[in-house]
């Protein structure tokens, strides 16, 4: 039988990614994903007939301890289902940080959808919201004064720009919602990266929240998709919502199976990611890290998981030179945050490096020409 050619593209699994360090949204679909593909259900999902897609759904539910699931299209569908399951009628309120994907890439959803109010704060330690953070933003008047909309959802985000909230801190802020009869949903596109690098299992996790979207797109590497998880009577109330803004898909084991081997094999087929190759992103971050400071640099962020937030400021560089050095070496670099996957190359690190070399050494050099110019200023003096 004549099969048809499969393009390069899927041949090599790391493909364009090797030297992409803009987001792990850049991740190529390796050729097990078109293997699954192949291999998948072809029946209608909106009908809820397609196994693949059940399958996939009832595998992650398992993994976090959740009754039920839902595939989406999107990291973004599935917050925005997520926040209009648990958000009934106006006046309401959604509690997040000031960084959150809920209020700066989503397009405005939370208002349009679910017609909510974002209320935002920024973490005391910069890293992380806390309970006195939050605690501090809810008034306590404020299921009682007509002038405020109250907050009925809280929305925590983990990881946040690759950074962990500790379970611990979860745990905390869960308990205090429940006791205010307030909601919790979590934007969890990289909780994959914070259960592996150690900081709890998905289940740990949670168990503390009414929804949780979990991506399979970003570092798992799977070209589509993203995952709703909750009780079954929300789930069900999501699909509803779903259909009604076009996410209903009905052959959907053609994306729901590269998505179930990028659960698989790249974070691991245990709820603490046993055996999967997102680790090997970490280790690698860790490195660029070491390698910047060891030079000389200065990070904005500590590295948690896969991101790496260069301080350019104190090196004397500007972005633009930045992205430009990157570029001259075939490195595609888009901001002061290095996002690394795990199909990022050996090679793409070398060449980071030298970059790092040059930055650094062109920082040396101001700095020494300054203090020459000071010098001679002190003596004009």
């Amino acid at each position: 039988m004549n099969r048809p050619k499969v393009s390069s593209s899927w041949i090599g699994a790391a493909g364009n990614a090797a030297l992409d360090l803009r987001s792990d949204t850049q991740t190529t679909p390796t050729p097990s994903m078109l293997a699954a593909i192949q291999s998948c259900s072809l029946l209608d999902d909106v009908f809820e007939e397609d196994t693949t897609t059940a399958d996939l759904e009832a595998h992650v539910a398992s993994l976090t301890g959740q009754e039920a699931g839902l595939f989406v299209l999107s990291g973004t569908m599935g917050n925005q289902l997520g926040l209009r399951t648990l958000l009934k009628q106006p006046p309401h309120s959604v509690l997040c940080d000031h960084r959150s994907h809920i209020i700066q890439y989503e397009a405005g959803g939370v208002a349009s959808l679910s017609q909510a109010l974002v209320r935002y704060i920024t973490p005391s330690n910069g890293v992380y919201l806390t309970l006195d953070d939050i605690s501090d933003a809810i008034l306590p008047w404020e299921n009682s004064d007509i002038h405020c909309s109250p907050i009925r959802v809280i929305s925590l985000e983990n990881t946040l720009n690759g950074m962990i909230m500790p379970l611990s801190e979860v745990k905390m802020i869960s308990e205090f919602a429940r006791e205010r009869g307030i909601l919790l949903h979590l934007d969890g596109a990289r909780l994959w990266e914070a259960v592996v690098a150690g900081a709890g299992s998905l289940a740990d996790y949670c168990q503390y929240f009414d929804t949780i979207s979990l991506c399979f797109s970003k570092g798992l590497g799977a070209p589509v998709g993203s995952i709703l998880l909750g009780t079954k009577e929300r789930m069900g109330h999501a699909r509803w919502v779903r259909k009604s803004i076009g996410g209903g898909l009905r052959q959907a084991g053609v994306v729901s199976a590269p998505a179930r081997v990028a659960v698989d094999e790249t974070f691991g087929k245990g709820p603490n990611g046993e055996g999967g190759l997102l680790r090997k992103s970490h280790e690698n971050a860790k490195r660029l890290e070491k390698l910047w400071v060891d030079l000389g640099g200065k990070m904005q962020y500590p590295v948690h998981t896969n991101m790496c937030w260069l301080d350019l400021n104190s090196s004397g560089v500007s972005l633009e030179r930045f992205i430009k050095m990157g570029s001259e070496v075939g490195l595609r670099i888009a901001d002061s945050r290095l996002v690394i996957n795990y199909q990022v190359s050996e090679e793409a690190i070398e060449r980071l490096q030298g970059v790092f070399e040059k930055v650094l050494a062109e920082k040396d050099d101001v700095s020494q020409e300054e203090k020459i110019n000071r010098y001679a200023a002190s003596k004009d003096e």
